[in-house]
Formats: structure tokens, C-alpha cells, sequence
């Protein structure tokens, strides 16, 4: 007798449709819709209420949280910048090769960093060396994006949905009917021949059809790409001239005025730092007020700089003997920015997170797709992949960073923050793996034992082992997990197979594969792949045990599934973080993504069955 649809399941039901509703729309933040639905479920007691809490310390969170932190270690240790280093010395600056070793490394890092950090660390690593070859940066970043989705199936290491996939697993057992088998876990590299596979395709993917694919449409702002240099800022935003100082006389009608006011005035210059008696600053704050004798370093045309101070009663110096030392270029100058998914400046004005006073971070342009905000910038509301231009200190510019909240895309001169410890980092990173490996412990207790011990010596401290953990991606996973386990519990998972077999109950278990793993990959465009990953995986269980198929593949197809995303720049992370400086498209997206799609469904699907036949 089949199952029928009991309150319970309703409730459930509605739940992940309201989830996947609210993470497609973003009426609320990802994070609060998670938390709203694990409150709901213990309020409703679809789950034990001593369990609605417990994926805040199940094995995947808590390993999710340690990988964050052993990456963090990583980069902070130079490893990112002798593998710039490595690919320079590999690549010769030839095209064709740079982005062949770029997409390998990235390929082979996707294996034990997680996706969206790494793209994060790699971004500034093509743009230096797109810089010290002249190779354009649109043929290098959408390449390394996509090859660090089809990368990251290799280990359990790297992979939020892979991870999650154990606890989803445990959950499906605890509800198997007496006597069942139960599901086998899988181990640290269980999915390795599959995730090198899909590695292997997308390296070659693009070595032999990238040339063709990726977009032609060398523009100025890409022509450009080499040093990023005062050229590409003018060409691309129109921020162009010279720098100056502008000296106030007591003459002047600026003076009482806040650099704020003066900015609002017709032509003004752009405002870059200020000097006050024996005070000097860079990017001061809009409230700071202009006295007799101030000198202003600003950015402009010449016959705009002539023009505004003959009007405001200046001296103009094109010279810089008072400021020169705030703008020197080894210290100073313009760069570009990314707004991560992540980052807290989301549907923040520029005026509202005052750059400026906390940073001492001028903001001069904001790019989102093919429109350019310069008038007003202050206004301009910030979202997620939009690529900012700014000017300031480089060390500035590195503690702004620090947070998450942005990622720096200009190659700027850095210090590394760590280089004694590269030993201490990859030896830590190393036995972490090898625990996992070849010990029985699990995977959250390995990897923690690699950042405990890089904490230990040095290689981070606390503070920044804190930063480094994303922590709306912790609240997102802990808090989605119990809705797979109550898709267990009340039989929802099982109703929901029950009704799919009834339409295609005479499909072969290629057509039900292949079924899973489309769904699956059409909500992850749309929504988080661990999100799809929770509400698909019971579904595929289910479907695997009514059918008499192999649970574990049906399961992993989901979960590898999850990472397909390549149609979409929203689709993924990585691929917002890539769009604003590669200068991307909707239809690049598209040219590129549709046959890499196709291409990966398919190899998922012969890779897996040929693993469990």
C-alpha cells in the first residue's frame, strides 16, 4: 500500500518551498530564511527537539569551519604567491599554456580549498600575472572559475555539499526500514576517480575550445589589463588626469566647508587626501573640514584643476611636494575591488559604510555589468559581483580585506604576512589529510587537528582564524541539514519518489539518474548547491530503494550534481566574483556554460555507474 500525504509531509513540503522560494528571490537573507526554518521545524517538532540544533555540530560543519581556517593558513604563508611564481616559470607567457598551468593549479587547489575561497585567492594571482604577460583577464578568469567547479568533486575535503552528503546519509539510515542495508558513508577520497574525471574535462574543455568560446569582445577596458595602469582606469570608468595640490588661501570660499560640500560642487575634482597643519591623510572623510592653508591632493584634468581653483581661489600645484609621499605608487594608488556574495557591504550605500573614516578608502567609480556609477557614487546601493574602483593606502587596502567583505582584484604590491611559517602551514595541511585518510577518525576531527596545529605555531592567530570562517555559509549548511532529516522522518522523501515512480516507474535507471542530476543542477543555478543538495539527496535515496538501485551512486550523483553550474553568473559564488573584472556577460555565460553543462551531466552519470557497477 503506498504512502499517503499526512500533515506532517504538508508541512515539510511547505517549508522547502518557501526555502528554495526565498533563496531565489533574496526577499531575506539566506541565513535568516535558514534559521527561520530550523525554528519552524522544532517549533512544529517535525524532528526530536534535542536534535533541530545538532547541525551546528555535526562532522560537516564543524570540517567546513576547519577547512576555512587551514586555507586562510595557506594563503597567509605565501603558498598563493609561489604558485604565481610556479605558473609564471611554467606558462613563458604564452597564452594557450598560461591558462592551461592556471586552470591546472586551480583545478588542484579546488581538491582542499573550498570554491568560493579560492576564487577569491586566485583572482588577484591571474591578475598579476594577466598583467606581467599582457594575456587579457577575461581569457583567463572564466576558465579558472568553471575549472574550480568541475575540480571540487575531488576529495570530501573542499566540497560543502559532498560533506553534507555523510550527515544526509546518516539521517536516511536512521529511517530505513528493519532490516534494510544500510547506506556505507563515503570516505575522504571515495569520490576521487569521479572528481578527477570531471577535473581532467574541464582542463581539456578549455585547452582545446577555449580559444573559440570565450568572448572576443577585447574592448578598451580589456586591452588595457597590463599593470592596470592610470590608461585602463581613464579608459574604463573615466577617471583620468594627473594628480595635484590644491593649496586654500584665505581667500577661498572653501574654507569652512566639509570636504563633503566641496565634492557636491560643479567640476569638482576628484578629493584624494587632505593636509592640515602637520596632519596629512589620505581619503578624508566627507565631514572633515577644510581650514586656511589646507592642501588637498586631487585627481583630474588639467584645465579642470586650473579652472576649479582660479574659481575657488586656490593654488594649484602639479607638482607634489607636500602629498608626495602619501601618493607615492609603491604605497598608494587606485585599484579595483570585488563584492563577494558574502560580504556584509550588500545592499549597503558607499555613503553608509564610510570607507573613508574607517579605512581611509576613497571610492571613485562602481561598475555592474555595462553600467559605470561615478556621480553621486556615494548613493549607489552595492550588490553582490559589482566591481568597485577605489584609491588609497596599499596597507589600507589589505586591513579593508582582511574581513571578507572584499576582494581585491589589481595586482598591488604585498607584503607576506607570514613567510617563515609556509613549512608550519603545509605540514599541518598535509597531516590533516593524511588523518582523514588513514586513520578511522572523522572527517571534522582531522581536519580540526590541521588548524589547531597551524594556530598553535603561528601561522594565524585566533582573531584571524575567526575572520577567516564564513560564517553565513556555517549558519546556511547547520541549519538546512535538519530539513533533509525531516524529509526522513515524516516520510516526505519517500512519498515524493512514490509519486515520481508513478509517472516514470517503467523509466530505466539512466532516464531517473539523469532526471535527479537535471533537477538538481537547475536548482542550484538558482539557489545554494547545499540548499539542493539537502532537499534532493532524500529524494534520490528513496527513489534508489523503491527502484532497487544503488543508493550511494544515486546519492552522489545529487551531490556532484550540485556543483554543475555553469549557466548562470548567479549560479555559483565563484562566478559572481569573476563577472565584474573578466567584464562577462549573460550570453558569454551561456556560449561557454551550455556544452560544459551537457558535458558534465554526462560524465557524472557514465563515471558513477561505472564506480558502482
Amino acid at each position: 500500500m503506498g504512502l499517503s500525504l499526512t500533515p506532517e509531509m504538508i508541512l515539510v513540503l511547505g517549508l522547502v518551498g518557501f526555502t528554495m522560494l526565498m533563496l531565489v528571490l533574496e526577499w531575506i537573507r539566506a541565513d535568516m530564511v535558514a534559521l527561520l526554518v530550523v525554528v519552524t521545524i522544532g517549533l512544529t517538532g517535525l524532528i526530536p527537539s534535542d536534535r533541530v540544533f545538532n547541525g551546528f555540530a555535526g562532522n560537516a560543519v564543524i570540517a567546513i569551519m576547519a577547512i576555512m581556517i587551514m586555507g586562510e593558513g595557506l594563503d597567509r604563508a605565501g603558498v598563493l604567491n609561489l604558485t604565481a611564481h610556479f605558473v609564471m616559470r611554467m606558462a613563458r607567457g604564452v597564452e594557450s599554456r598560461l591558462g592551461l598551468v592556471i586552470n591546472l593549479v586551480a583545478s588542484l587547489f579546488s581538491a582542499v580549498i573550498p570554491s568560493q575561497a579560492l576564487a577569491a585567492l586566485m583572482i588577484p594571482v591571474s591578475s598579476r600575472l594577466s598583467a606581467r604577460t599582457g594575456v587579457p583577464l577575461s581569457k583567463l578568469l572564466l576558465p579558472m572559475a568553471f575549472c574550480i567547479l568541475t575540480a571540487t568533486n575531488t576529495t570530501l575535503i573542499a566540497n560543502s555539499p559532498l560533506i553534507v552528503l555523510n550527515d544526509l546519509i546518516a539521517s536516511a539510515n536512521a529511517n530505513l526500514l528493519p532490516g534494510a542495508h544500510t547506506i556505507p558513508k563515503f570516505g575522504l577520497f571515495s569520490v576521487t576517480p569521479v572528481g578527477l574525471t570531471l577535473s581532467l574535462v574541464g582542463v581539456l574543455y578549455f585547452y582545446l575550445f577555449g580559444r573559440k568560446l570565450l568572448p572576443d569582445h577585447e574592448d578598451a577596458r580589456l586591452k588595457v589589463t597590463p599593470g592596470r595602469t592610470e590608461s585602463y582606469f581613464a579608459e574604463t570608468y573615466g577617471i583620468g588626469g594627473e594628480t595635484a595640490e590644491l593649496t586654500v588661501t584665505a581667500e577661498s570660499p572653501l574654507v569652512g566647508m566639509s570636504i563633503g560640500e566641496v565634492e557636491q560642487l560643479h567640476d569638482a575634482p576628484l578629493i584624494l587626501a587632505i593636509k592640515s597643519g602637520n596632519d596629512a591623510r589620505m581619503a578624508p572623510p566627507a565631514d572633515h573640514v577644510i581650514w586656511v592653508g589646507s592642501v588637498l591632493g586631487v585627481l583630474g584634468p588639467r584645465e579642470q584643476l586650473t579652472q576649479f581653483a582660479n574659481n575657488q581661489l586656490c593654488r594649484l600645484s602639479t607638482r607634489m611636494r607636500q602629498l608626495g609621499e602619501l601618493f607615492n605608487p609603491t604605497r598608494a594608488g587606485i585599484s579595483e575591488v570585488v563584492i563577494p556574495p558574502v560580504s556584509r557591504f550588500i545592499k549597503q550605500t558607499v555613503g553608509d559604510l564610510r570607507l573613508r573614516k574607517r579605512f581611509g578608502i576613497s571610492v571613485l567609480a562602481v561598475t555592474r555589468g555595462d553600467q559605470v556609477f561615478r556621480d553621486d557614487v556615494r548613493a549607489v546601493t552595492l550588490r553582490a559581483g559589482d566591481t568597485v574602483v577605489l584609491h588609497s593606502n596599499w596597507r589600507d587596502l589589505a586591513l579593508a580585506s582582511e574581513d571578507k567583505d572584499l576582494v581585491v582584484v589589481t595586482d598591488i604590491p604585498k607584503e607576506e604576512q607570514r613567510p617563515g611559517k609556509i613549512w608550519q602551514a603545509v605540514g599541518f595541511f598535509v597531516l590533516a589529510k593524511c588523518l582523514a585518510l588513514f586513520t578511522n577518525l572523522d572527517l571534522s576531527v582531522a581536519m580540526m587537528t590541521g588548524a589547531i596545529g597551524m594556530l598553535l605555531t603561528g601561522v594565524l592567530n585566533m582573531d584571524e582564524a575567526y575572520r577567516a570562517i564564513n560564517w553565513k555559509t556555517i549558519f546556511v549548511t547547520a541549519c538546512l541539514i535538519p530539513l533533509g532529516w525531516s524529509m526522513d522522518a515524516t516520510g516526505t522523501a519517500a512519498w515524493i519518489a512514490q509519486v515520481v515512480l508513478q509517472h516514470m516507474g517503467h523509466a530505466s535507471p539512466w532516464l531517473l539518474q539523469a532526471s535527479l542530476a537535471i533537477l538538481t543542477l537547475l536548482f542550484s543555478q538558482v539557489m545554494s548547491n547545499v540548499g539542493a543538495t539537502v532537499m534532493m539527496v532524500p529524494i534520490a535515496i528513496s527513489v534508489a530503494v523503491a527502484t532497487g538501485g544503488n543508493p550511494s551512486a544515486y546519492a552522489l550523483i545529487v551531490a556532484v550534481s550540485s556543483s554543475n553550474t555553469f549557466l548562470l553568473s548567479s549560479g555559483h559564488p565563484a562566478l559572481m566574483m569573476v563577472t565584474g573584472p573578466g567584464g562577462y556577460r549573460g550570453k558569454d555565460f551561456l556560449r561557454v556554460g551550455i556544452p560544459l553543462t551537457l558535458l558534465v551531466l554526462v560524465v557524472t552519470l557514465v563515471a558513477i555507474n561505472l564506480m558502482f557497477r
